[in-house]
């Protein structure tokens, strides 16, 4: 949950969705666009400069945000790099693949700039205002219907976690390495039941109200919508003429 309360506190909450949904698309178009991968680092390092100068988002939040997207692509960009082939005794071997480092320049540059776009609009749009952004865009209501309940899910399973755990550290819990293991599986024994019961209280919710239609949420209102999209357009333009020339 700590993404949405990044979202939640940034500078850009006030900004319209659409408009930060606008500058995003941008930057994955400039990512992609750039024809050499010194052009996507430059895109890349001006979304990082905007999330944090102008956005307003702390540095440890985004390093924790981007660090498990890192680390997959930095996992991924070995199979670009190295080559499995057979050794001369007869096993297997890894080998520099031919025009490996082309290949890990460019779609690695390009992935960095496209991890920062998103990670942008993320940390700065909590997730009812992107529902309510795809629900005018006209996605699928049952995917949004998942996404609404998947979110009420994960944030009182962040609650529980949070009470049960603070209960615990009262009553010296974790006190001892034995205390701390018991601990522990009292807390996921106790997560495992809650999650149970309010999935269950969800279904009976839906039966009762006889799964008619989609959820509805009172969506806010952004006044200067037209004015920051204007923004967000001029800003993009000028994001992927960056990354055509850089």
């Amino acid at each position: 949950m700590h993404l949405e309360h990044a979202a939640c506190v940034s500078r850009w909450r006030p900004v319209s969705p659409a408009a930060k949904g606008l500058f995003a698309l941008a930057g994955l178009i400039a990512a992609f666009a750039a024809p050499t991968p010194g052009g996507a680092l430059a895109v890349a390092g001006l979304l990082v400069a905007v999330a944090f100068l102008a956005a307003g988002i702390p540095v440890p939040t985004y390093l924790r945000a981007a660090a498990a997207p890192l680390v997959f692509l930095a996992l991924s960009s070995l199979s670009l790099a190295l080559s499995l082939g057979g050794a001369e005794a007869g096993g297997l071997a890894l080998a520099g693949a031919p025009d490996g480092g082309a290949q890990l320049g460019q779609v690695g540059s390009r992935s960095l700039a496209g991890l920062a776009a998103l990670l942008l609009l993320v940390l700065t749009t909590p997730l009812p205002d992107l529902i309510a952004l795809l629900r005018r865009l006209k996605t699928p209501a049952l995917l949004l219907d998942l996404m609404v309940l998947g979110y009420r899910l994960l944030s009182v399973f962040s609650t529980a976690v949070h009470d049960t755990l603070t209960a615990q550290t009262a009553r010296l819990g974790y006190a001892t390495r034995r205390r701390a293991w018991r601990s522990l599986a009292g807390l996921v024994a106790n997560l495992a039941v809650q999650v149970w019961q309010r999935a269950q209280a969800l279904h009976v919710a839906a039966q009762a109200r006889n799964n008619d239609g989609p959820l509805r949420f009172m969506a806010r209102t952004f006044p200067h919508a037209r004015r920051d999209s204007l923004l967000a357009l001029a800003a993009g333009a000028l994001l992927i003429a960056i990354g055509q020339l850089a």
